[in-house]
């Protein structure tokens, strides 16, 4: 507006000198100030979608995806995708999913390079939006990644918020640069893509500064959007099969497993659909210590009848290759590599839930374990802990779960709703009963000697992470 033309009169000369002057410095400080933006990795929203005009980021986005695939192939020794979805593609498949289960998700890519971040977001029918974090660099991200898992899993820090600050600059480096973006599509679902020494973030506990990223979003670990089901499908009438074990020959027990199991499952309805009218608990078939073995969990999956499939065990993600990595049965181990011959897939289960998992964080091998977990098995998603969380702790999230899981419209949601009743201590243990969504269940004499507890720490509930599928 200050291009219109003024009549060349003396008096105005030496107006239009001042004007001048004064707006070379007006954009010499704008520069400046844009500048200063650029280094805090702060862009306006306006500026992402400037360099998302880039036709040909859509075809980036899909040689990315393939690089991802690549590692997953490298590692399980074996071909995964059928298909390979662009960028344009993925925007497309989340607005049809937006559609079908009235949720609204968005992909968040970030993947560690040498000298930077690499972050791609991607929502429902918009294009790829890009932002490289030019000044983290891998080893400095990392780090904070390690000492933000210290922080929470340390058992002298249970009564501390010492996790924040590590919580609070991970949010600013991996949500911040789209944090707009998500609260002006009212994304509600976000599914993290990460990359080699980000897979095993509780991304649930990272912190705006006012609440958990989990207070906010339904979320899940993908090991790339290629390689994940798309297909919606509501679980509310699953049945389930529980399996598990309290004594071990060489694992510490797990006492409340007993406890968990019938917790969840009600033997006696199996054949029935709808269990809101019947039972708190799930229809669905336990089996317990030596009716835990490898061969009738062969067995009960070839069935085809269940929809889920519950292990409460020791399962553990180590270096090296996938048959390092395994879950404990009664009389074996079910290595890693192993676990696609199980007919999980046939058709495929909708969720493969681990109850005490254990991963040795900070190894590439390890993540590419768990985040593949669900891939690896077949099924549609997977529930697995990252650090093994107490055995009554593990008995408080579970029951909470399973509550939520009969109306929660997804398998993301039912995870958040469980973790924002431990955070709200809506889920914790009196002197003998365990206090949850489902009422109160009474504990055995051995159980109880805790007294009064919460389960408000991280510690507690940010281990637990869903991988693959939310819906």
């Amino acid at each position: 507006m200050f291009r219109k033309r003024f009549a060349s009169k003396n008096r105005y000369k030496v107006g239009v000198t001042i004007f001048g002057f004064i707006l070379s410095l007006v954009i010499i400080v704008s520069l400046s100030a844009e500048k200063t933006l650029s280094q805090d990795i702060k862009p306006s929203p306006s500026e992402q979608y400037e360099i998302a005009s880039d036709p040909t980021l859509s075809e980036k986005v899909m040689k990315m995806e393939q690089r991802l695939e690549k590692e997953f192939e490298v590692y399980f020794n074996r071909n995964l995708a059928d298909v390979a979805q662009a960028g344009d593609d993925i925007a497309q498949t989340l607005s049809e999913i937006s559609l079908k289960s009235n949720i609204k998700p968005a992909v968040l890519w970030a993947i560690p390079e040498s000298e930077y971040l690499h972050l791609v977001f991607i929502s429902p029918g918009k294009q790829p939006l890009v932002q490289d974090i030019e000044s983290l660099k891998r080893e400095t991200l990392i780090k904070a990644v390690k000492a933000f898992h210290y922080e929470i899993t340390n058992p002298r820090k249970l009564y501390t918020d010492s996790y924040l600050s590590h919580a609070q600059q991970l949010y600013q480096w991996i949500i911040k640069p789209f944090e707009a973006n998500l609260k002006k599509e009212g994304i509600d679902t976000v599914l993290f893509c990460l990359g080699k020494g980000l897979r095993t973030l509780p991304i649930a506990a990272l912190h705006d500064g006012q609440g958990f990223l989990i207070e906010k979003y339904s979320l899940s670990i993908i090991p790339a959007f290629n390689l994940i089901d798309s297909n919606y499908t509501p679980i509310q009438k699953a049945k389930i099969l529980a399996m598990g074990a309290s004594v071990f020959p060489n694992n510490s027990p797990l006492p409340a497993v007993p406890i968990e199991l019938t917790t969840i499952v009600d033997a006696d309805v199996m054949e029935k659909i709808s269990t809101r009218a019947i039972s708190n608990r799930w229809p669905g078939k336990l089996f317990l210590n030596q009716d835990f073995t490898l061969n009738n969990l062969k067995t009960q999956v070839a069935s085809r009848a269940f929809n889920i499939i519950h292990l409460a065990t020791h399962a553990e993600f180590k270096p090296g290759k996938p048959e390092n990595s395994y879950i404990q049965f009664w009389d074996t181990k079910l290595n890693l590599d192993q676990m696609k011959e199980i007919s999980w897939n046939n058709p495929p289960a909708e969720l493969l839930v681990l109850s005490a998992c254990e991963t040795a964080v900070g190894d590439e091998d390890v993540e590419l374990g768990f985040a593949g977990l669900a891939l690896q098995a077949g099924v549609q998603s997977a529930l697995a802990s990252l650090w093994y969380v107490s055995d009554i702790g593990t008995l408080a999230l579970m029951s909470e779960f399973y509550q939520q899981l009969k109306t929660a419209p997804t398998k993301a949601e039912t995870i958040r709703q469980t973790q924002i009743k431990m955070i709200q201590g809506k889920v914790r243990l009196t002197q003998d009963a365990l206090k949850f969504s489902g009422g109160e269940k009474p504990l055995p004499q051995s159980l109880s000697t805790l007294g009064e507890t919460e389960f408000s720490h991280p510690f507690y509930w940010s281990g637990f992470t869903l991988v693959s599928s939310p819906w």
